[in-house]
């Protein structure tokens, strides 16, 4: 009977790790032919190859138009300026909501330094946004602040995700066989070789259910990782002229004089009591420097009229 138990729980372990080489296999076959119907169409010429990345650069926000049949992680990266950074804040929070997105995490600087007599102020936002509406999120941004830069990443997960599924297919289908020859083992030896064996099984679908919940939540929503500043003239989009250049070296030149003025005095004021405080210092110095200087001549002319005698 031992012996039977055993020839069962061999054929039982061969016949699951066949069945999970086969649904690999089919996945991977009906993958393949996916692949060739994707080939033939003028849009899927376009896609780029497992793990590849698309990217654009640009600081527009326009549309990027993906196959369907493809599984796509989208990432951007924004820099973008605003003259009041509370009211973006509060602007996004809006728009964010009402696509169903989220804030996964948030940053905001206040920081003690003054530019111009202005505190310095800026903000980091990681933004989760469901993937089919990215673009018009992207157009809210371009609308309620200035974008410096934006940089757009698409890369393809699509093999990865497949061999993720067949594999969890696999151990699933291991796992049911293991549990039914745990219901059948008849001696301790066999209990513990099962039950070793159906850990290892969980230990595995754990893993692989892990990373599939973790392509689904990259795929199903973008990530869009917002850099803010708070400043008091928007960054130029477009390359200036050379008479604008011009005009607006001059004009920040002039700024800058005023500001600087503006500055000494501010300095100056501030400055009083300590300038009082040195003033009192240096001139008592002084008056002690002229009457030694003063006991000295006395002394040398005293000397000289004793000479003379």
């Amino acid at each position: 009977m031992k012996k039977y138990l055993s020839l069962l729980l061999s054929l039982a372990l061969l016949a699951a790790l066949l069945t999970g080489c086969g649904s690999a296999g089919k996945s991977a076959a009906s993958y393949d032919s996916g692949m060739v119907e994707y080939a033939v169409s003028d849009e899927a010429a376009m896609a780029p190859a497992e793990g590849a990345a698309m990217k654009n650069t640009a600081a527009d926000t326009g549309s990027t138009q993906l196959p369907q049949n493809r599984k796509w992680i989208v990432t951007v990266n924004l820099t973008a300026e605003t003259d009041d950074l509370d009211a973006l804040r509060s602007a996004l929070d809006e728009k964010i909501a009402a696509l169903n997105g989220y804030v996964e995490d948030q940053s905001v600087y206040n920081g003690s330094i003054y530019d111009s007599g202005r505190r310095y102020r800026s903000a980091n936002l990681t933004v989760r946004i469901p993937a089919d509406s990215i673009d018009a999120f992207l157009q809210d941004v371009g609308g309620l602040a200035n974008i410096v830069r934006q940089n757009k990443s698409i890369e393809d997960v699509t093999l990865s995700y497949v061999a993720t599924e067949s594999r969890l297919k696999a151990l699933e289908t291991e796992e049911a066989r293991l549990l039914e020859l745990l219901s059948q083992a008849e001696n301790m030896t066999d209990l513990l070789e099962i039950e070793a064996r159906l850990s290892e099984v969980r230990s595995e679908l754990e893993n692989y259910a892990s990373q599939k919940r973790l392509y689904d939540n990259q795929i199903d929503y973008a990530t869009i990782y917002i850099a803010i500043e708070e400043v008091q003239e928007y960054t130029p989009t477009e390359e200036p002229s050379l008479w604008e250049r011009i005009r607006d070296g001059f004009k920040d030149n002039l700024e800058g004089v005023g500001e600087g003025l503006l500055d000494v005095l501010v300095w100056f004021i501030v400055s009083i009591p300590t300038l009082v405080v040195l003033a009192v210092v240096v001139l008592i110095l002084v008056l002690i420097v002229r009457r030694i200087r003063r006991r000295r001549k006395a002394k040398k002319a005293a000397k000289q009229q004793k000479t003379e005698e």
